[in-house]
């Protein structure tokens, strides 16, 4: 908008005097129309029976969100908000539009948050036969049983002591519907029971997950030990250990790099995809890690960082992990002739 014109954005400039056909996506359009006349009345309703005010508002793609001036709302509120404005809507209430003089002195009895300030012509308002008139510049049902239903989802916490109501209204309810709907036949499949059933068998699936995760840490504590052990009981230790599994996280390498000492030895273990990301640590000598370790964080195409012998972080590149190997070997070859 620049002033009293409209301004249309085109991909390319048509020639002057040239016709063009203006293509209306109507599902879109009526769709804002449902969540803004939905607002409208949310907003006049929430008003009348709470005083609570209205400071802004989103018309969302999923979901509408209106900002009350208000620190708090009990879901006792929001229900009877909810059933208010269904009433409403059965009631078949008509939405009209008119336009006044900017100069006309009823301009000053409707709801409005001011005229901006390159105003020019006449002020549109948007009037809910006897619940509401509003200063609006937006596209709106002719009558609340446009509106078929509205929903409000409840509240979240907003800025500054304000209370964010979300809702949704008309086709967004049906398709929300047959959203929980797919959801909830998808889920009777896999968990084998009723809806009502759901959350009592994922409650119990999760207690499982964290028993199996639970007995699998402790299999992976045992394990790094059982390797650590391995390595020292052969005879003629190597100056470098190297092992890489799959699964495994920081305390499953670190456990290993405690075992076997590191005053002797360099270990580089890696746990993760074998060629994606995944974790690292090098652990030794503390001057060879503090000079090797940004170097091996490098060649992973990672990030760490490291103190008293150990160097450890994220990887991006795994498959990297011989290059690394090489560059310990070729450092040890020549810490020898030193020794």
């Amino acid at each position: 908008r620049r002033g009293a014109q409209a301004l249309h954005f085109v991909r390319a400039a048509p020639p002057p005097g040239a016709r063009v056909l203006l293509s209306l996506d109507w599902e879109r359009r009526f769709d804002h129309m449902q969540q803004h006349s939905g607002q409208h009345l949310i907003t006049a309703i929430a008003d009348q029976m709470f005083g609570f005010k209205t400071t802004s508002w989103e018309l969302g793609r999923q979901r509408s969100v209106i900002e009350l001036d208000t620190p708090t709302m009990t879901a006792e509120q929001v229900e009877a908000l909810e059933r208010s404005v269904n009433e409403k809507i059965r009631e078949r209430i008509p939405v009209t539009v008119r336009e006044l003089a900017a100069d006309d002195p009823e301009v000053e009895t409707v709801r409005s948050r001011g005229l901006p300030d390159d105003h020019a012509g006449p002020v549109r308002v948007v009037s809910i036969e006897g619940i509401d008139d509003n200063m609006c510049c937006g596209t709106h049902v002719s009558n609340l049983s446009d509106l078929q239903v509205i929903k409000l989802l409840g509240t979240e916490k907003g800025k500054k002591n304000k209370t964010n109501l979300v809702f949704l209204a008309g086709n967004r309810v049906l398709k929300s519907i047959e959203q929980s709907h797919s959801t909830e036949k998808a889920l009777t499949s896999l968990l084998k029971n009723g809806p009502g059933e759901h959350v009592e068998a994922v409650k119990r699936l999760q207690s499982s997950v964290k028993l199996l995760q639970k007995n699998n840490l402790n299999l992976l504590r045992d394990l790094a030990v059982l390797i650590a052990r391995d390595f020292k009981s052969k005879p003629g230790q190597s100056e470098l250990f190297v092992l890489h599994r799959k699964e495994g996280d920081s305390e499953f390498m670190n456990i290993i790099a405690n075992e076997i000492g590191t005053e002797e030895t360099l270990l580089f273990l890696t746990v993760g995809d074998e060629k994606e990301a995944g974790l690292f640590l090098l652990a030794g000598p503390v001057e060879a890690v503090e000079k090797l370790g940004p170097r091996v964080a490098e060649l992973l195409e990672g990030k760490g960082a490291g103190k008293r012998g150990r160097f450890q972080g994220k990887a991006t590149k795994m498959s990297r992990r011989g290059e690394v190997q090489s560059l310990l070997q070729d450092f040890i070859s020549h810490q020898r002739p030193e020794a």
